[in-house]
């Protein structure tokens, strides 16, 4: 198997209010709700970078698909990061997220291992790193 991730899922209890969080808010460019026509079929997609895509599917339906029980879900499963050029991207991406609703866990800060980082939480929970690293250009 290649190493290769085109499709980002996130499983969110209110298709709705994340489709806000992500299009409105943050001002992510999506069609909107697609595929409602079908049971447990009804997603939004955003596109993210060239061969990668976003999805917000229901939690319920990711388990009806995948065939497994619904279970607690937990913020610190996995994270995603959003790495920006400076230090001032950071803090304009965590007020963004702010401004949207989101909870910040930790606001930015400079980190131990010489870059700059902070956390929020989307509506569902799903924790962001906003970050900046300076071996990374």
């Amino acid at each position: 198997m290649k190493p290769h991730i085109s499709v980002i899922t996130l499983g969110v209890e209110n298709l709705e209010k994340s489709l806000q969080f992500y299009r409105d808010d943050l001002g992510w460019a999506s069609s909107g709700i697609v595929g409602a026509e079908f049971e447990h079929g009804a997603v939004a997609f955003f596109d993210l970078q060239d061969g990668l895509k976003l999805a917000l599917w229901k939690r319920s339906d990711i388990a009806h698909d995948a065939n497994l029980p619904l279970s607690p879900s937990t913020p610190i499963n996995m994270t995603l990061g959003h790495n920006v050029a400076n230090k001032e991207e950071v803090d304009a991406v965590m007020e963004q997220a702010r401004q949207a609703g989101a909870t910040i866990t930790v606001p930015a800060h400079d980190t131990f291992w010489g870059g700059y980082a902070g956390y929020f939480q989307d509506p569902d929970g799903h924790l962001w790193e906003a970050v900046w690293n300076p071996e990374w250009s």
